[in-house]
């Protein structure tokens, strides 16, 4: 069976996250959503949250698991008998970072190999980071994430509303 992992912080899942999982859900027999613990950024939702967040999103994608890691994701890749990192590719500005990771990962762990899909073209400009500014500023965000998600994020910030 050939298993993907898409790792990402998903704080919150936007429309671009999931473009990228229905993409991967149609390469690959499984996807497992792998909802990592950054120690560099500072999540607004908990761990369980954006786990809770994530599954709701994807409960109804065929192969597709969700899960939490903290340690590397070679380790993770190891764990679950993954063969690929699955990661989403949206800009130039992108690339150096991701550059960066498949190299580390690929010196880490020889057999890990990173595939890049990009975003489809409304998505290509969208980011978590956005989102919650937008949403923190009360305004329309329906087109970046799922109505459900939309909702948990404005509880979180107060219930500012877009109008």
């Amino acid at each position: 069976m050939t298993r993907a992992l898409y790792p990402g912080t998903f704080d919150p899942i936007t429309n671009g996250h999931l473009d990228i999982i229905r993409r991967g859900a149609q390469l690959f027999e499984a996807v497992d959503v792998v909802v990592a613990v950054n120690t560099r950024k500072t999540s607004l939702f908990s761990i369980e949250e954006r786990v809770d967040m994530v599954r709701a999103c994807t409960r109804d994608l065929p192969g597709v698991t969700v899960i939490s890691h903290a340690g590397l994701m070679v380790e993770c890749l190891r764990e679950r008998k993954a063969q690929v990192l699955l990661r989403g590719l949206r800009a130039v500005s992108d690339f150096e970072h991701e550059f960066q990771m498949a190299l580390m990962n690929k010196k880490l762990d020889p057999s890990c190999e990173t595939m890049y899909l990009m975003p489809s073209e409304q998505y290509t400009y969208l980011a978590s980071s956005l989102v919650r500014e937008l949403a923190a500023l009360g305004a329309d965000i329906s087109e970046f994430v799922p109505p459900e998600i939309e909702t948990i994020l404005r509880r979180k910030l107060g219930g500012k509303s877009s109008s």
